[in-house]
């Protein structure tokens, strides 16, 4: 009895699945797909060179996001994750160029809508994700009876890039931007840019411990356990697994120490970072 190894190789894809942010705010995404797929093959790309792109036009944010889909493409990827809240907003498909396309608004959006106890959820973002409303307009396409306040927090991107993730600064910025806070009793708040998780800690120490943070990260990873389990996309079962590719387009040594402790922390594979051009 012979093995048919043309229908054996399309049940497997061994290419790597793509993931792109402005920074380092991504790699909470990246870790958490690290932690649920570890059989996967990933590449990381971090605009460095041009970030934030919270502080950027919707026409600019949108065209940098097609550069970072067509150099993950140009690298062969089977899989296109958009770990940044900002760019979510202006990649609204599904698919691009063939290829199947997650944001992290979606299972951000439906995961709040779902946990909330008393329909109060109070949104934190950068400026560009709060004036695109793409949270709220989501969040009230599961539940239309959901509060949702939305507050922009630009500076906490600079002290996550900083790698102040449990400082005592970090805790007076927040709790200067939450005096803004004009929602009563909400019990859930989301992390609406994936450089947020990283503050956790103070946030969460802000906030008290009986408020829940939806993360991102954890919530696309469902999507995509339904998406390998219905084929949409192949998982890797080869056992081929790769060193991790990291790209930059700005290379910061502060950036690799903090990618070393974000994924060191989820996997023991070797992480080469390259910088690159994606124009």
């Amino acid at each position: 009895m012979t093995t048919d190894l043309r229908n054996l190789s399309d049940s497997f894809d061994s290419r790597p699945i793509g993931v792109f942010d402005s920074g380092i705010g991504g790699l909470t995404v990246l870790r958490e797909l690290i932690s649920q797929f570890p059989n996967e093959n990933f590449l990381y790309l971090g605009d460095t060179a041009r970030l934030p792109y919270g502080s950027k036009s919707a026409p600019t944010v949108r065209k940098y996001s097609e550069q970072n889909m067509n150099f993950l493409i140009s690298r062969q990827v089977k899989a296109l994750v958009v770990a940044c809240n900002t760019a979510s907003t202006q990649v609204p498909e599904n698919i691009f160029c063939g290829l199947p396309v997650y944001n992290v608004i979606d299972p951000g959006a439906r995961l709040a809508a779902t946990q909330t106890k008393n329909k109060k959820i109070l949104v934190l973002g950068t400026r560009a994700t709060v004036k695109s409303e793409a949270y709220k307009n989501k969040i009230l396409m599961f539940d239309p009876e959901i509060q949702i306040q939305s507050i922009a927090c630009p500076l906490f991107v600079p002290l996550a890039e900083e790698g102040w993730v449990d400082d005592t600064i970090t805790e007076q910025i927040a709790k200067k931007y939450f005096t803004e806070i004009a929602l009563p009793d909400f019990d859930t708040v989301v992390l609406g840019c994936t450089h947020y998780p990283l503050l956790k800690t103070t946030l969460q120490k802000v906030f008290g411990a009986n408020i829940s943070l939806i993360d991102s990260g954890s919530a696309i990873c469902e999507i995509l356990k339904n998406d390998f389990k219905n084929l949409k996309i192949k998982p890797n079962t080869t056992g081929k697994q790769e060193n991790l590719k990291i790209c930059l387009t700005d290379f910061g040594p502060q950036f690799e120490l903090l990618s070393k402790q974000l994924i060191g922390a989820v996997t023991a594979r070797k992480i080469d970072f390259e910088t690159v051009s994606v124009i």
